[in-house]
């Protein structure tokens, strides 16, 4: 029905063709346009040069789209463009803004993320399945395999029973659900806590413990390949697993700070000497006591047993001030993270280095009510040459020794007005802590924590160079699916 081009490439006799009569074309177009104009598309999307510029180039491919079939423009929204409150990427803080601004003329608020593709046209077609004057929160549907400990162990009877949407495939909300959510979040503001998984809170906050909507599945918002031959019925695809923006960054281009301690150098160093210590050209190691078996440098700094400012801080002066300033990149990962420093350097050509880049997986602290994004430090923390020197420039500091360094970094760089840059290759948890789908259009740069795990055996079946690594003169290929 939403043919406008009727005419078929390769018919010999357009007498045969199917043609709409001017008044069916006609009503069908001016269908089109009012169902396109109660499509508020809000695009996910960060400040960062190569992200902004990403989102803007699909708000130019849905309004391409939208020109092709009616005059009329849908409303396309960047997230980092429409509130410039910090918390504007947890989304629940702009549903009153949405319901002020579009509750009476729009239908739906489709959200998805800047890699997402859509197919307006097919779009269309899914959400007119749905009566939109119900409350619908439709996605594609992600559950956890077992609980865990990013969803606080949610659901730990059967975690299966409570959907997620995947944003990557898009996910949308009828306005008669944003307007409730909206009275809601004005009669109990939203708490001052932690966002972990973004996707996952969003769907407890609308279920609101069984009162609420569930996600409901919707399979025309896809996660496959834009290529793939199983996309035919897809309204959303997903195009990007790992960026590459050019040659890789070289390898002395990239320099890696590990944080140890003595207690740890006898089981966890080990393990980053099996796996990826060999793609480092620059590597250090870190802690509270010189081994020179490891090496180890002690920087003078006590180990403590919660957070490590002093220490990180310290590994950012050093950084600064003895190593090469022509080193645009610093990583600083745990002992126990488990990363491809090959993949990694494919991620940063997509960035400028003489931009104050902070990179790597974003946690939130109190966003509903003021507080500051942050990156969390497990998954690794990537910073730009510029990212450190603006930082040291500022005297913002730890207010204790054992404060958390990643929060502390978090609220630095937020008191200096230079938003941090998410990027969900980055893992906090094990993958085994991720539903299997999620990680499926994934290329990941890390993961952390050795619990319950073989490190090495992670590292090879999800971080390795090649699926096959040659490893103590083994080929060693594992599946996916026993981790």
């Amino acid at each position: 029905a939403f043919a406008v081009n009727v005419v078929s490439e390769g018919a010999e006799d357009e007498t045969e063709l199917p043609v709409l009569q001017k008044s069916e074309k006609s009503r069908t177009i001016s269908k089109i346009g009012r169902e396109l104009k109660e499509i508020v598309f809000v695009i996910q999307s960060q400040s960062n040069s190569f992200h902004s510029k990403r989102a803007e180039d699909l708000k130019r491919d849905i309004l391409k789209q939208a020109v092709n079939l009616v005059k009329e423009l849908p409303t396309v929204l960047l997230i980092h463009q429409i509130n410039r409150h910090e918390g504007a990427w947890t989304i629940l803080p702009l549903m009153r803004d949405f319901s002020v601004t579009y509750g009476r003329n729009s239908s739906w608020i489709f959200f998805c993320e800047e890699d997402t593709r859509i197919q307006v046209v097919k779009l269309l077609e899914t959400l007119r399945r749905f009566d939109k004057s119900k409350e619908w929160f439709l996605g594609k549907a992600l559950y956890d395999e077992e609980s865990t400990i990013i969803h606080h162990y949610a659901f730990a009877e059967n975690p299966r029973v409570f959907k997620f949407p995947d944003f990557a495939a898009g996910w949308a909300l009828s306005i008669p659900l944003v307007n409730k959510l909206a009275k809601k979040l004005k009669s109990e503001p939203l708490k001052s806590d932690f966002t972990i998984d973004l996707k996952h809170e969003i769907a407890l906050y609308i279920w609101q413990k069984g009162e609420g909507p569930h996600l409901t599945p919707v399979p025309e918002f896809c996660t496959d390949d834009v290529n793939s031959y199983k996309v035919d019925h897809c309204a959303t695809t997903f195009s990007n697993f790992l960026p590459l923006c050019g040659e890789p960054v070289n390898k002395e281009d990239v320099f890696v700070a590990v944080k140890t301690c003595r207690k740890f150098h006898g089981d966890r160093i080990p393990v980053v000497k099996q796996t990826w210590e060999r793609e480092a050209a620059l590597i250090e190691y870190y802690s509270d006591y010189a081994d020179i078996s490891i090496p180890t440098i002690d920087l003078g700094v006590p180990n403590t047993d919660r957070g490590h400012c002093g220490k990180t801080f310290a590994i950012l002066e050093r950084f600064l001030n003895r190593t090469s300033p022509r080193t645009p990149w610093l990583v600083v990962v745990d002992d126990d993270t488990l990363i491809s420093i090959f993949r990694l350097r494919k991620l940063l050509s997509c960035y400028d280095p003489n931009e104050p880049v902070f990179l790597g997986e974003r946690y939130g602290y109190g966003l509903g009510t003021g507080g500051y994004s942050y990156i969390t430090g497990g998954g690794g923390m990537v910073f730009s040459r510029t990212a450190v020197q603006k930082l040291l420039a500022s005297k913002c500091r730890c207010y204790s020794m054992d404060a958390p360094d990643d929060m502390v970094l978090g609220m630095c760089f937020s008191g200096l007005g230079n938003p941090i840059t998410h990027s969900p290759l980055f893992h906090q948890a094990r993958p085994m802590d991720y539903p299997k789908d999620y990680l499926s259009h994934q290329i990941p740069v890390s993961f952390h924590k050795h619990w319950n795990i073989d490190p090495v055996k992670v590292y090879f079946t999800w971080l390795a160079p090649n699926t096959e690594e040659s490893h103590n003169g083994k080929n060693v290929g594992y599946n996916r699916e026993d981790l």
